[in-house]
């Protein structure tokens, strides 16, 4: 039974740091749920439409610590920071030196109960379609990835800074008003290669991921899972599919990544530890359920 069946989270005071896509849908999720919410976001619009939903915002970079005076104990923090664009630099400042700022102000408010951070499966390299849980090994395969790890690494050796830390480490986010690969579809050029698999999450069950560790067992001091769906298709299998229900010509893939990254290794991730240790299911368990929902808008 989910803790929310039990008024679990109710009264309780969440600490968001970084409310983008997947952190502004939690604060929102959160003042409905009858939390306490406080956001920390570099964004002053943003800000504004936080509050008018009943959270308490604050605005200032992560990576600055004068936010800390104005953000007091919490039951629960997330770090759900985005690297707000920019190239590597961007990347070590809102990652790194923000979870060193974070961990500093849990670390001396000394009642933080729990700590969730929002990874990414990027940190794994393995490639030729392997199949890959937590217990794989990871590494910097390009400089981002390597502050991701570096990032990884910090929280998970700060034992001093709250008595439970869960790491999740998320596969591509999808969902309302993230429909990039739809767009690519729909323009008919995609990047990438068609034999490479995609890991893939809805925004939704990345939300319902972070609800299940926020509210985990007391007795989970060090957690970590990989959230992502159950679909293990590859970028051909997903785009023909999307294709066919935009009635469009199918696509040509450029071969190149987008945004002149790095290209991802094929690889697929897996979600079982999240599903056995918490007890979470997706409810868009692969692409097609996913996509349908937002085709039909």
């Amino acid at each position: 039974m989910s803790p929310d069946a039990h008024g679990f989270f109710s009264g309780k005071h969440l600490v968001i740091l970084g409310c983008g896509y997947l952190g502004g849908e939690i604060a929102r999720q959160a003042a409905a749920r009858g939390l306490r919410v406080t956001a920390l976001t570099r964004n002053g619009e943003k800000a504004a439409g936080l509050r008018a939903a009943g959270v308490t915002a604050v605005v200032a970079e992560i990576a600055d610590n004068a936010w800390h005076a104005e953000i007091g104990p919490a039951d629960f923090a997330l770090n759900c920071v985005s690297s707000g664009g920019g190239g590597v630099e961007a990347y070590r400042r809102s990652y790194l030196t923000g979870m060193k700022s974070v961990l500093a102000w849990a670390g001396a408010q000394g009642l933080v109960g729990r700590l969730v951070y929002t990874s990414s499966t990027s940190v794994y390299p393995q490639d030729g379609g392997v199949r890959v849980d937590e217990t794989s090994p990871v590494a910097g395969r390009d400089e981002r990835t390597a502050v991701l790890v570096e990032t990884e690494q910090r929280l998970r050796a700060s034992l001093g800074a709250a008595p439970s830390r869960v790491l999740l480490r998320l596969a591509g986010i999808y969902g309302p008003g993230r429909t990039h690969l739809l767009q690519q579809v729909q323009f008919g050029e995609v990047s990438g290669t068609p034999a490479h698999h995609l890991n893939l999450i809805h925004r939704d069950d990345a939300c319902a991921a972070i609800w299940a560790a926020l509210g985990a067992p007391a007795t989970m001091t060090d957690g970590l899972f990989n959230v992502v769906d159950d679909g293990a298709a590859t970028k051909a299998e997903i785009t023909a599919w999307l294709a066919t229900q935009l009635g469009v010509p199918q696509p040509r893939f450029t071969g190149e990544p987008a945004g002149g990254r790095a290209p991802a290794p094929d690889r697929i991730i897996l979600n079982d530890r999240l599903k056995a240790a918490l007890g979470w299911r997706p409810a868009f368990p692969s692409y097609r359920e996913g996509y349908a929902k937002l085709l039909s808008r």
